[in-house]
């Protein structure tokens, strides 16, 4: 029994170090693959996180590819129109939503900032928009007398470059204006969600009293196409600045209006996972619709260039600068979570198209509060326009210099306050900029026949316009957020340091105010352990 219970631990013996030789052996296959699960799961789920941004890159080159493939089967003008039927339908949804996202975000970003804050960031805002819209400005007007753009481009008038059709109707610079500020106010709020108010023109033959018969121009009213987003924006800011004085019944419609707003961005977010196929086709079309892009670029190649690099330092230098002055916070890591909302920018032209996406994304990923992506994003996609700032100067100067007219300083003032007021009216549509160049043109004492060259090339420069314009807006509601949450926690500050005072007097009988008396001041420590003792004088 002895020698067999031996045996039995010899056996179990080898038995534990043959198995723990084998665990010796497996332990960094295991390793291996758990790391290598590990990595599955990080990629996994870096996949999840940025799968919007990946599909929108992917779909912006596929329809580079798309349109360059479809390119050479000489599309008619019906199959062009059928090829960009999805994207159509994005524009369609996009812009679906505009409406409610606009008053509801408004009304319910004012009634919940109180109305200190409320005119602080308002201020702060107006002052960002003003100053950076004339610093493009100033750019763009300073990089057309460095490039020229316009010097020696005298014989474009070449067939096949313009779009003589497309020429806006000229407008007297005042009734622009007036016209502007009439918007503001909209007679019926239920026509401003759909037509805008534009003055036309009459020509009335008048007799003089020498018999001579002259054509006189009278102003007349008349209501366009188009959202009136200036009017809408006002009425929902102070709606939600009423609701909010009202105080207790106005509390259930307040509600009412973030249900709605919560609603809509649910419908947003379902939109944006259609983004990526919608932009495969608007790009694809858009470049089966080019006639000859050769042509195009030989000819008014400076003016385009002259375009993009004051968009670019502007939206890749002088923007983030401000930003980064502000907050002392990688600007470029805040644009990082913003490449779905600038590819539809690109895609689509309208910084109104992407305003739904772009509140979206600022939210989330770079965790703007709501309050201030809400109260400034519809305000900034109508007030601020950098971009076009950029292109309507360039455009200006370009067409003074085809006119081999030197500007003179007074000239160079009117367009750089001229371009910075006009683009506050902006439509927020694709070649919105283009009817502010008139006014612009008209105001200097310039012909307008030249803006169908402007045209022909608006297709390009008009994407570069919508992604700066789109970028300022977010960066200032960055700046906006880290100043509020700057302010909350001074104020948080304070209020401990009130509490802290008031404890530490509260103690201490010698440090109370001599308007307190004590009912039995026998010690300190009895009126320490008695603080319900004290009572005022008054």
């Amino acid at each position: 029994r002895s020698r067999g219970a031996a045996s039995m631990e010899e056996a179990a013996g080898e038995d534990k170090a043959g198995h723990g030789r084998n665990g010796h052996a497996e332990g960094p296959a295991a390793e291996q693959r758990r790391g290598g699960g590990a990595r599955l799961r990080g990629c996994r789920g870096f996949l999840r996180r940025n799968a919007l941004v990946l599909l929108t890159v992917s779909g912006v080159v596929a329809g580079v590819a798309l349109g360059a493939a479809v390119r050479g089967a000489e599309l008619g003008p019906a199959q062009v129109a059928y090829l960009a039927f999805p994207g159509e339908l994005l524009l369609r949804m996009l812009r679906m939503v505009i409406l409610p996202l606009v008053v509801c975000s408004l009304v319910s970003g004012a009634a919940s900032l109180d109305t200190r804050s409320l005119g602080r960031l308002g201020g702060i805002a107006l002052a960002y928009f003003l100053g950076t819209t004339l610093l493009a400005s100033g750019l763009a007007v300073a990089l057309g007398f460095i490039i020229r753009p316009g010097a020696g481009a005298s014989a474009l008038n070449t067939p096949g470059l313009g779009l003589p059709g497309a020429l806006p109707t000229s407008k007297e610079t005042v009734d622009s204006f007036l016209d502007l500020v009439r918007n503001l106010f909209p007679a019926n709020l239920v026509a401003a969600a759909f037509r805008t108010y534009a003055t036309e023109y009459k020509m009335l033959l008048r007799n003089t009293t020498s018999g001579n018969v002259t054509l006189e121009k009278i102003p007349v009213a008349s209501e366009i196409e188009g959202m009136n987003i200036l009017g809408l924006v006002l009425f929902a800011l102070v709606l939600g600045v009423a609701l909010k004085k009202l105080g207790q019944e106005g509390e259930d419609l307040i509600r009412f209006f973030n249900s709605f707003n919560e609603a809509t961005m649910v419908l947003v977010s379902w939109i944006m996972w259609y983004v990526p196929i919608g932009i495969m086709f608007l790009v694809g079309s858009k470049i089966v619709e080019m006639e000859d892009i050769v042509l195009l670029v030989t000819s008014l190649g400076k003016y385009i260039f002259a375009s993009i690099l004051g968009h670019f330092i502007h939206g890749g230098i002088i923007l983030p600068l401000i930003y980064f002055a502000a907050t002392r916070q990688n600007p470029y890591r805040f644009l990082l979570g913003l490449i779905t909302p600038l590819a539809t920018a690109f895609a689509t032209c309208s910084s109104s198209a992407t305003l739904p996406s772009m509140i979206k994304c600022i939210e989330e990923n770079n965790g703007v509060d709501k309050r201030i992506s809400r109260f400034i994003l519809p305000i900034g996609a109508t007030v601020n326009m950098d971009g076009a700032a950029i292109f309507q100067c360039m455009a200006a100067v370009f067409i003074a210099q085809l006119n081999n007219v030197d500007l003179n300083p007074g000239q160079i003032f009117t367009i750089l306050v001229t371009a910075t007021a006009s683009s506050v009216g902006a439509a927020g549509v694709p070649a919105g900029g283009v009817l502010t160049i008139a006014i612009i043109l008209e105001a200097i004492g310039l012909p307008t026949n030249d803006l169908s060259l402007i045209l022909a090339v608006d297709w390009i420069v008009d994407r570069t316009t919508t992604v700066v314009n789109v970028e300022g807006d977010a960066l200032g509601a960055g700046i906006l957020n880290y100043l509020n949450e700057k302010e909350n926690k001074a104020r948080e500050q304070e209020l401990k340091e009130v509490t802290v005072e008031a404890v530490a007097n509260s103690k201490s009988e010698a440090e109370t105010s001599p308007l307190v008396t004590h009912k039995n001041p026998v010690s300190n420590t009895s009126s320490t352990a008695d603080p319900e003792s004290k009572e005022s004088v008054l």
